[in-house]
């Protein structure tokens, strides 16, 4: 029974909607045999099946009502801890974790995983020195855990410290770039710091090395492969037919069904490479989407269709558009389906097309937000300087 238990968990935290015969398996071999509800076999059955009917915020409030009554339950403590993520509940990414570590000791296995979580929560919420700290301590009891070191790279890139963030990953390299969920993911957090520290040559070489290899059909994959091409689209770099290629993959998925957050970045590919019959598909699959305000819904659709009319837009040019679009939807920007990291394609791309649309008193506005928060920052320094070629007034 726990194997299938843990089949249906690891299916359900990775949202892997092409396992849905496997989990519908496992589902009905733990159903068969439950004689009790109450059994915890019983329960991440349940809490599975909410998943699988399309639910996930069912799904997350039976796994966390396993949590409340099981803390050392780290199997639902992971998947309540995924599906928060997906949900854009943001203090539950945290509180959740909080509510169960006191009955967790060092000792225990699964502890690091524990703090790891916590940490991700923190840095989630703003929180980096004690998400740091906490990740870092994750680290003394496994010091090859890529959940704590993937935390550490979030709180190096949320405070624009790209050196170090470089530094650590070279450090830590040996325990996350093969084999893990995080490989690809932190690749791509190693191109974001060469971006901050506008060295794009050396991102294009970590796209080329360690993230359009390992690419495959994973949409968690592709969408970090379109957002880091994006990102140096704005950026002003060729990246020559790297495109072609990862619409390729897109294309090979039906996004029927799919997240938002990956439709987007579905339909990035596609309007970098002019598909728009495929484009036509994506927009298809947002129009479908459960309505705003259902109990299905997710924050990131609400966001979804006026995110793709500016990336549209941008990509034909109409900057003044992008940045029409955005502006009306710019308040709920971090409700994009990922990470504050990942959020932060928005905010560029509306900087990006304030700049182009020569909108200059909004692109002053733009850069002095994100020279706040990093002010070491390359990037940030480049665009205070194509500001002083701007009129005063726009």
């Amino acid at each position: 029974m726990f194997a299938h238990c843990l089949r249906a968990a690891l299916i359900v935290r990775a949202d892997a909607d092409a396992a849905r015969p496997a989990l519908a398996e496992s589902l009905g071999v733990i159903e068969a045999a439950c004689s009790d509800m109450n059994d915890p076999a019983c329960r991440h059955a349940a809490a599975a099946r909410a998943w699988l009917d399309g639910n996930s915020a069912l799904a997350a409030e039976r796994y966390g009502a396993i949590v409340v009554d099981q803390p050392r339950d780290v199997l639902a403590l992971m998947v309540a801890h995924a599906l928060d993520f997906r949900l854009g509940r943001r203090p539950m990414l945290r509180d959740r974790v909080a509510q169960v570590l006191p009955e967790w000791k060092p000792a225990m296995p699964g502890y690091a995983s524990v703090l790891a979580m916590y940490a991700f929560g923190l840095e989630e919420n703003g929180q980096y020195r004690r998400a740091e700290k906490l990740a870092r301590r994750a680290l003394t009891y496994d010091a090859r855990h890529p959940g704590a070191i993937h935390v550490i790279a979030h709180v190096l890139e949320m405070q624009g410290r790209a050196r170090e963030g470089l530094e650590f990953l070279a450090a830590t390299e040996p325990a996350w770039v093969d084999g893990t969920i995080f490989s690809v993911h932190l690749a791509w957090h190693r191109a974001l710091f060469h971006l901050d520290a506008d060295d794009p040559d050396a991102a294009l070489a970590v796209y080329d090395t360690m993230i359009a290899k390992g690419s495959g059909l994973d949409m968690s994959v592709l969408a970090d492969a379109s957002a880091l091409l994006w990102r140096l689209r704005l950026r002003g770099i060729e990246v020559g037919e790297r495109w072609r290629p990862l619409a390729d993959r897109w294309e090979a998925h039906s996004l029927a069904g799919a997240r938002p957050f990956y439709v987007v970045h579905a339909l990035i590919a596609f309007a970098s490479t002019g598909r728009s019959a495929a484009t036509v598909v994506a927009l298809q699959a947002l129009r479908h989407a459960d309505p705003v305000g259902t109990a299905l819904s997710l924050p990131e659709e609400a966001l979804a269709q006026p995110l793709c009319e500016a990336l549209l837009a941008f990509a034909s040019g109409d900057y003044a558009g992008c940045v029409k679009s955005l502006t009306r939807v710019r308040h709920i920007a971090h409700r994009c389906g990922g990470s504050l990291a990942q959020c932060d394609l928005i905010h560029l791309t509306l900087t990006e097309a304030a700049l182009r649309a020569r909108k200059a008193q909004l692109a002053r506005t733009l850069v002095a937000e994100r020279a706040a928060q990093k002010p070491a920052s390359r990037l940030n320094r480049r665009l205070q300087q194509r500001l002083q070629t701007m009129p005063a007034v726009a």
